[in-house]
């Protein structure tokens, strides 16, 4: 066991101190905002907030530029979720959990290959098309957009296109050296399959508070 821990920790051997800690502190906060999610809970904005401004620096220093404008995206529309899922239906009752209509899945489809594009094009002229995780960077990027997307209009789908991105993201971490990261991504791929069971259950019920 003292092995796998003498490797796991060696592949932070030249990482500034800053990073790891910083890297471990987003490592809290999202799971927090993720097990939030879960639980239908409003926390889940102000905890994700604080993660993905973490993790845009660190994914900028490792130059995963996908993975970065995903984060950056994900903390503007972290407030433009905040701001659906407080809004009420009547006096008592918030806006509940449904699945995407025919009309959402056809702008899932659009903003996947608009995202795909988009990070296909800063990568391109960047010239940072020089290994292969750039192009899976690339194709989790979209999913995520996609998936926070779903999320901030409280779709149940939302917890498939996680669920998926997670899978991808486990060994692209790895591979770059984010050990804590990708242990992350592992365990949110978890707490995604009981999201989507946890959601399913409550669909269509207007929640009477988002602090529970």
């Amino acid at each position: 066991m003292s092995h796998i821990f003498d490797w796991l920790f060696a592949q932070y051997q030249d990482v500034p101190n800053h990073l790891i800690v910083l890297e471990m502190i987003g490592v809290v906060f999202t799971i927090l905002s993720v097990w939030y999610s879960k639980r239908e809970n409003i926390l889940v904005y102000p905890t994700g907030l604080i993660a993905t401004g973490i993790y845009v620096y660190i994914l900028l220093v490792y130059s995963l530029l996908g993975d970065m404008l995903i984060n950056a995206y994900y903390f503007a529309m972290s407030i433009i979720g905040w701001y659906l899922w407080t809004r009420k239906v009547d006096d008592t009752h918030f806006v509940p959990i449904t699945k995407t209509t025919p009309k959402e899945k056809q702008w899932s489809a659009l903003l996947f290959l608009g995202a795909l594009v988009f990070v296909f094009l800063i990568y391109y002229f960047t010239g940072r098309y020089d290994t292969w995780t750039a192009y899976v960077d690339t194709i989790t990027t979209a999913i995520f957009f996609v998936g926070m997307w779903l999320m901030a209009k409280k779709k149940l789908e939302n917890w498939i296109y996680w669920i998926i991105g997670d899978i991808i993201t486990v060994p692209l971490y790895w591979y770059k050296g984010l050990i804590f990261s990708s242990l992350l991504f592992a365990i949110l791929t978890i707490i995604a399959i009981y999201g989507y069971k946890s959601w399913k259950r409550n669909l269509n019920k207007s929640p009477q508070t988002l602090l529970k």
